[in-house]
């Protein structure tokens, strides 16, 4: 049989691991699948490497790693560092400065790998997840004491907000010189976080220059997430799929898998393996 596909890329938290779970059995079964396949398996994800190697052990059933959503890439065979991008001190500055006038609550990640490194800026008002993920990541974080400690090279900035999507769309018209892109907290599930990366960096990016690397066509991928860091991920792919645990807009627009607590993975893998499906002209 001739594969429609020959590159099958998933969102990390909430798409291939369910929230308080761990990857499904049947899930890893369809990832061992895909290898004998020969077809190529990626995570792209908005976690950066710590996290992930935390998560998902040495031996995980994927090839390539595309993690802090598009700025670093990662063979996770050989387990060397295959690209990565940063932003330069002076951008990094003139942001953060922004950010401090606005009042918000954002942390400054150091390049690619370290970016599990981080300096951050408490505004003082109450923001429980900020607080949550400063805990988590207590012995890596360092205070901001003046503003010219934010004159620094960084993976990207991320701004943690309260559930507020207005609050999103004001501090995103601010910034054209970078990608921002939106996230739905992995920690709390509900409060709006603003990620901050080089112009070009997204997800699909990270994808597509994949596809380059390995001389893969973009036409044969699948692709399969949940939020709205995957949008453009879910644009770029020739057959996107999401989970039914997706906000209601992306089920609206896209073709709908199961959860991700019910191997929704799998099923969307299965429908493309199985079937004439066409879900992109």
């Amino acid at each position: 049989m001739t594969s429609k596909i020959k590159i099958v890329i998933s969102d990390l938290d909430g798409t291939l691991l369910p929230a308080q779970a761990e990857v499904s059995d049947c899930d890893l079964q369809t990832l061992k699948k895909l290898r004998d396949e020969k077809i190529v398996r990626v995570i792209a994800t908005g976690r950066n490497l710590y996290s992930v190697l935390s998560v998902l052990p040495d031996d995980f059933p994927i090839d390539y790693l595309i993690f802090a959503s598009g700025a670093g890439i990662y063979d996770w065979k050989t387990k060397q560092l295959i690209f990565s991008q940063k932003l330069d001190s002076e951008l990094v500055h003139e942001i953060s400065l922004e950010l401090m006038s606005l009042e918000n609550d954002f942390m400054i990640l150091d390049p690619i790998p370290k970016n599990h490194q981080f300096a951050y800026y408490r505004s003082g008002k109450t923001n429980p997840d900020f607080d949550r993920r400063l805990s988590l990541y207590k012995p890596f974080a360092s205070p901001i004491g003046h503003s010219d400690d934010t004159r620094r090279d960084a993976c990207q900035l991320l701004v943690i907000l309260s559930n507020c999507v207005n609050g999103f769309n004001q501090l995103k018209a601010k910034f054209d010189k970078v990608k921002i892109i939106r996230a739905t907290s992995p920690l709390d599930h509900e409060s709006i976080w603003m990620e901050i990366f080089p112009l070009h960096i997204s997800k699909a990016y990270g994808a597509e220059w994949l596809c380059t690397y390995l001389d893969i066509d973009p036409g044969l991928s699948m692709v399969i997430g949940n939020d709205y860091n995957d949008l453009d991920l879910l644009e770029w792919g020739k057959y996107p799929f999401v989970v039914s645990n997706a906000p209601k807009e992306l089920k609206e627009k896209y073709e709908v898998s199961k959860a991700a607590d019910e191997s929704g993975f799998s099923y969307a893998v299965d429908r493309i393996l199985k079937s004439n499906l066409k879900l992109k002209a």
